[in-house]
């Protein structure tokens, strides 16, 4: 394993990240959420699969500088409740985030997603379209995410996951499975430390998360059958929306943002040639720069 590009000494422990983290109580489940509310528009930050809020770590403080901030951990995972026998869905976690919102009195904010998180914000957009929202998105941005199931490339294990032997994947899945696969979705000089794919196996691990994997990835089934309102959602969507990219992604980099220019829009998109799938950890600050770029040239974000 190639050492991070990263200085370590200055990176948080998924520990210190939950030291001042905040617990909603969502139809009996416990939900954990971090805030830093500074008077300026809020921002939500909705985490990918199968991470958490922690992914935020790096572009926390710079974009608290022009926002406040808001992101939770949906449940199923960080260091939310993981129940093992609970009907994970998106639809579900869009009510989550719904009802979070609401707990918040939040009545508009601004949307950075990545990954699953793309998904539900893709059905929070189809539901503020059709003014069935619970608050109003005045932007929103994605990073990689499956937009478009037929330009998604998951890996093999997500595969095998979705699969009927995928309840004994996750049994059997363990921390060196998970860093093989988790580290073969970085850029190629942007990999993880071994410290921080420890980190990271012991958020997804945490309440035996990584033991509900084969629950979680039912998503991608999901996108298939939802294809058409998701889509939608984004072409329809008004208001300022946003990518940015990873291209050296194997899951979602080039072949998606080729796809996004065909049926979505040519605009405001920003991509990273040797970033891979997780830009707001690989390339933070350039996340950052290209998400202000994006905000300054639609919207004020001090409105």
């Amino acid at each position: 394993m190639k050492p991070s590009t990263f200085d370590w000494m200055s990176i948080q422990s998924v520990d210190v990240w939950y030291k001042d983290a905040k617990v909603f109580n969502w139809n009996g489940h416990s939900i954990a959420y971090k805030t830093e509310k500074n008077n300026r528009p809020w921002l939500l930050l909705i985490h990918g699969f199968p991470t958490s809020s922690y992914d935020w770590f790096k572009i926390w403080e710079l974009l608290s500088k022009e926002f406040s901030l808001v992101a939770l951990d949906m449940i199923g995972f960080g260091y939310s409740d993981k129940p093992k026998n609970y009907p994970y869905s998106i639809i579900r976690q869009s009510d989550l985030v719904e009802d979070f919102v609401s707990h918040l009195d939040i009545n508009e904010y601004h949307l950075l997603s990545h990954d699953y998180g793309d998904t539900v914000a893709q059905e929070l957009v189809a539901r503020d379209n059709e003014s069935e929202g619970k608050a109003k998105i005045r932007s929103t941005c994605l990073l990689n995410g499956g937009l478009f199931p037929e330009s998604h490339r998951p890996l093999l294990i997500q595969k095998m996951l979705m699969s009927p032997i995928g309840f004994i994947l996750s049994k059997l899945l363990n921390q060196k499975k998970f860093e093989k696969s988790f580290g073969s979705i970085f850029g190629a000089e942007t990999q993880l430390s071994d410290e921080e794919l420890e980190e990271y196996w012991k958020l997804v691990s945490h309440k035996g998360g990584h033991q509900i994997a084969h629950l979680l990835i039912r998503y991608m089934r999901e996108r298939v059958v939802n294809r058409e309102r998701w889509v939608r959602a984004l072409q329809n969507y008004t208001n300022p929306l946003g990518l940015i990219n990873g291209l050296s992604d194997p899951i979602s980099g080039q072949v998606m943002v080729d796809r996004y220019k065909e049926i979505i829009s040519t605009d405001n998109i920003w991509t990273m040639q040797e970033i891979g799938h997780y830009p707001q950890v690989e390339a933070a600050e350039k996340v950052v720069e290209c998400f202000y770029q994006f905000i300054e040239a639609n919207t004020a974000a001090d409105a």
